[in-house]
């Protein structure tokens, strides 16, 4: 009875119910396209950080981190490579040598990053291939190599041209090496771009006099959000003769930016639920002063006030659900198109961003928790907030209440 009273007298008066569901509903919006976005940042971080370079984490000789030289390289093992594969979520590894190198036009010299991969293996855990804008991707028998565009750029070479690497090899051995390019890398990462040459693993170790040798080993993981327990079971299986490091260990920065944009994020959000509640509170102060003469007059007929304070607490949580659900459905095609078209920045923003290695770019996440967590949120602010109401209706003298 008091539930079919309670559904009734909401749409008695369809204006009042329309415009205090309204004010839930745009709090979830609000609110879900904000903590998705905020989150989206953070995984779109993450995803840069490791598919553009580092992977999840790396495997290395002992001490290489500290001193990162050839003669800190260590074999190339298959016996460590099962050993690797074998732990629980590892589900891909990719052998690099990697070392630096000076590389040369016919007229201009700039130091360049020289990175010997398995290019199946690579393109597993960093989507090699994917970021190719001219030119074709490597074989392992190639002897060609890839370039990134803002060192292609810097040294006036177009796909097809010739590089000459110079550096030093294994156990102080010359390198030097020339090659022509196959394919153009773009990243979105500024250091990552003017850097980076790619060749075969094998044509590297030529290069380096550094047979079967190897300078890391990226571990693709299954599930990213257990990677401590990944790295730490890689510590224990491998022993102190090689470093094992997640990304969070191998750019530190990084995880010092995240930390120190936490406190602005948690003050955004504790702004933003402050103005959802006091967008709320408005419109049911506005509600209850409407129908002030309303609830004195049903008193007055004969309406216990307990009766009365049921009926409005029942037609608070209807509105707040309704609200609370129409919110999440509307924010769910907002939040995908902002995912599918995610906001890109320019100017100041996007240098500071991109200073960090990661594109200027702000996609939103799409998690069901972001839609769920949100909406209960709002939800459990309106329902705290529709004690005002009540508490108005126990106070209320019927009396006062019907005077206009």
């Amino acid at each position: 009875m008091l539930f079919k009273l309670a559904w009734r007298n909401l749409w008695r008066n369809r204006t009042r119910t329309l415009i205090t569901m309204a004010s839930v509903f745009f709090a979830v919006v609000l609110s879900v396209v904000t903590v998705a976005l905020q989150q989206g940042i953070w995984e779109n971080l993450i995803k840069n950080v490791v598919s553009f370079y580092t992977g999840y984490a790396q495997i290395h000789q002992n001490g290489y981190w500290e001193e990162q030289i050839l003669d800190n390289s260590f074999e190339n093992s298959p016996t460590l490579n099962q050993q690797v594969l074998q732990q629980p979520l590892v589900n891909a590894l990719a052998p690099r040598l990697e070392s630096f190198a000076l590389a040369s036009s016919e007229k201009i010299t700039k130091g360049s990053l020289v990175i010997g991969v398995d290019p199946q293996s690579e393109n597993r855990i960093t989507a090699l291939q994917n970021k190719i804008i001219q030119g074709s991707y490597l074989l392992p028998s190639d002897t060609a190599v890839l370039m990134a565009q803002g060192l292609a750029n810097k040294l006036q070479l177009q796909l097809h041209d010739t590089v000459i690497l110079l550096g030093q090899g294994f156990h102080g051995a010359t390198a030097a090496g020339k090659y022509a390019i196959k394919g153009i890398v773009k990243f979105g990462s500024p250091e990552l771009n003017d850097a980076a040459v790619y060749l075969p693993l094998a044509l590297a170790q030529e290069l380096y006099s550094a047979p079967n040798r190897l300078t890391s080993l990226v571990v693709g993981i299954a599930d990213p959000p257990h990677l401590q327990t990944v790295t730490a079971n890689l510590k224990q299986a491998l022993g102190n003769a090689y470093e094992v490091m997640s990304w969070k260990e191998l750019m530190p920065e990084i995880v010092q930016h995240m930390r120190t944009d936490t406190g602005g994020t948690y003050i955004t959000i504790a702004i933003l639920y402050l103005l959802i509640t006091f967008g709320i509170f408005g419109t049911l102060l506005m509600m209850v002063a409407e129908r002030r003469f309303e609830f004195g007059m049903l008193m007055a007929i004969g309406m216990k006030r307990r009766l009365l304070m049921w009926i409005v607490l029942l037609e608070s949580v209807f509105i707040s659900i309704a609200g609370c659900i129409v919110g999440m459905l509307i924010s769910i095609p907002v939040v995908y198109y902002l995912k599918i078209y995610p906001l890109r920045f320019s100017g100041e923003v996007a240098e500071v961003y991109s200073r960090f290695g990661f594109e200027p770019v702000f996609p939103t996440t799409t998690k069901s928790s972001v839609f769920i967590e949100q909406a209960l949120v709002v939800l459990l602010i309106a329902l705290v907030l529709s004690l005002y109401p009540l508490y108005k209706v126990k106070t209320l003298n019927e009396v006062e209440a019907m005077r206009r």
